[in-house]
């Protein structure tokens, strides 16, 4: 064998490439046939492009999940990353631009993404086992900061755009136009399924027939359990899916009749309740124990569904504590309108003007019920002498009397015992009689699960601020956040599970090594940040390619998940 001469130093060239947690993605994403996918519903036509349509689409949903950078900045953020784990190379990647991808965002929105989503889903559905028997629907608002005056709703091609305008923001922000973001997620681990975006302005009560009917598309079948928050609980959407033999579950609203017969009903008499659920306080180690129970009434709603009441302790004792909470800040913001109004220059003069102030007070704080508070006119008296001079023996007084305004309040104990018979207790609806009480119960206790989506999506994927002005390519942005999440999803599911099987309870992956009973996707996606590949070249030719050094951690982590 021939002897190699040894390289010195100078004539070596090493690089150093980052390789993060994108082959971990990129594993999941092949495992759902994602490109493919794209390139059939969102075809190139155009030979003269050398990045698809696809392979666009492909950047910007890895860094979602990844780098989370808008859209103008997606060339810096494949840069120092291994040529291909974007899905381009580097001279592809040079070539990428902002334009680039609002073009591809655009020919995704003209897509038939319905399709496209569905079968998305279904590859992952095959490949993961997600049965689809239990799905749990919300909605949440995004906020836009612009005026956006054209988005009212036009067509874009044969596609209507989403209105942006403003409605009940769910984010608290009444000052910002916003969209509709409605999420389906399933049971078995919280994998989103379904996505569908809304005008700003579009009331939830009126989204559950059209999601139900694609979830109904999408699993194949009817028989699934639905569950959903309050705005389900209409006669309208309850019959359609009950009469295309459809299962749910909903919370009933407090404005129907049957939730003020029980709690009318329970003044005076005492349920048979079951106690299904005693658990430790999950918040404090010495707080009261956590006890669930249920009693399934035994007449039916309006519709002749099955009503089942729910009482929790924990939440009894949360009610009656915030309304303590929230009377004594009526009470102060109530003395300090008194003291006003008996300043020597009072400037509540008016009684409409007190009045509104009063209200004000009362609606701010839902104490309406229990403060009973009623404007009063007092009257002080002075004497005065009725000339001017020294006063003497022969002086004549007058009385001058003037009349100020005053407010009294008192308690109406009444009200207040009235509603303390039922705290912590609120009503379930389905319409399966088959479902024990304990049932409707669990799947009720499952929509977290979605509220939990939501919480990443707007800080751990950071949809808002969205840096687009086109309303198709913010509808089309917000598809790639879904399948974003989905990805995430079953990222979370498969370890979860895995370390279920391995009869392992915990993993140190929060900071100072501590233990993690239910990881999430954005702490192993952190463990893998900076894992990168070392390549050594001479004379142009790479002699040797140096892998991660991963710990044992990684190693189990990558184990676990396939």
């Amino acid at each position: 064998m021939p002897h190699q001469a040894a390289l010195s130093p100078s004539e070596l060239g090493v690089f150093a490439e980052r390789l993060g947690p994108l082959p971990l993605i990129n594993h999941f994403l092949r495992c759902i046939g994602l490109a493919e996918l794209l390139e059939r519903h969102v075809p190139t036509c155009d030979g003269r492009t050398s990045i698809s349509h696809a392979q666009a689409l492909g950047v910007l949903l890895r860094s979602i999940i990844v780098e989370r950078e808008p859209v103008y900045r997606q060339q810096e953020c494949t840069t120092g990353f291994a040529a291909g784990l974007f899905g381009i190379d580097a001279a592809q990647a040079a070539r990428l631009s902002d334009d680039r991808i609002g073009r591809a965002l655009d020919r995704l929105f003209a897509c038939d993404r319905a399709a496209l989503l569905t079968e998305v889903v279904l590859a992952a559905a095959r490949r993961f086992g997600l049965a689809l028997r239990q799905l749990h629907n919300d909605s949440t608002s995004v906020s836009l900061c612009g005026q956006y005056r054209a988005a009212r709703g036009r067509l874009q091609g044969t596609h209507r755009a989403p209105a942006i305008t403003y409605g009940y923001s769910k984010d608290h922000r009444p000052d910002l136009k916003q969209l509709l973001f409605i999420l389906t997620v399933d049971a078995d681990g919280g994998v989103p399924v379904h996505f569908r975006c809304a005008d700003g302005n579009t009331s939830n009560v009126t989204t559950h027939i059209e999601t139900w009917n694609t979830l109904r598309g999408i699993a194949g079948r009817a028989d699934f359990l639905y569950v959903a928050d309050s705005k389900l609980c209409s006669s309208d959407n309850m019959q359609h899916i009950a009469r295309e033999g459809g299962r749910f579950v909903t919370v009933m609203p407090r404005s129907r009749q049957e939730d003020g017969q029980f709690r009318r009903w329970i003044q005076t008499e005492s349920s048979a309740w079951e106690l299904v659920w005693d658990r430790p306080n999950a918040r404090e180690r010495d707080g009261p124990r956590d006890q669930w129970y249920v009693f399934k009434l035994p007449l039916p709603s309006a519709e002749l569904f099955t009503i089942v009441w729910v009482l929790s302790t924990l939440l009894r004792l949360h009610q009656g504590h915030r309304r303590q909470k929230r009377l004594a800040a009526a009470d102060e913001h109530l003395q300090a309108l008194r003291r006003r109004l008996a300043a020597a220059r009072a400037r509540l003069r008016g009684a409409a003007q007190i009045d509104q102030e009063v209200a004000q007070i009362l609606e701010r704080y839902e104490v309406g019920r229990y403060l009973k508070v009623r404007r009063v006119v007092r009257e002080e008296h002075r004497f005065k002498q009725s000339h001017r001079g020294r006063p003497g023996p022969k002086t004549v007084y007058i009385k001058v009397t003037r009349r100020r305004y005053d407010i009294e309040w008192e308690l109406d104990n009444e009200a207040i015992a009235y509603d303390l018979a039922s705290d912590g207790m609120y009503p379930l609806l389905t319409n399966d009689a088959k479902l024990s009480a304990a049932q409707v119960l669990a799947a009720h206790k499952g929509q977290p699960r979605i509220e939990k989506r939501f919480e990443q999506l707007k800080t751990v994927h950071e949809i808002a601020p969205v840096f687009l002005k086109n309303e198709g390519r913010i509808e089309a942005l917000f598809t790639l956040y879904f399948l974003a999440l989905l990805v995430q999803g079953l990222i979370e599911r498969q370890l979860r599970m895995a370390m279920h099987a391995a009869g392992i309870e915990a993993l140190p992956l929060y900071p100072e090594a501590r233990a993690c009973r239910r990881p999430t996707t954005e702490q192993i996606l952190r463990l893998f940040s900076l894992c990168e590949r070392i390549t050594i070249s001479a004379g142009g030719e790479v002699v040797r390619v140096v892998a991660p050094t991963l710990t044992s951690l990684q190693r189990q982590l990558l184990e676990l998940l396939g």
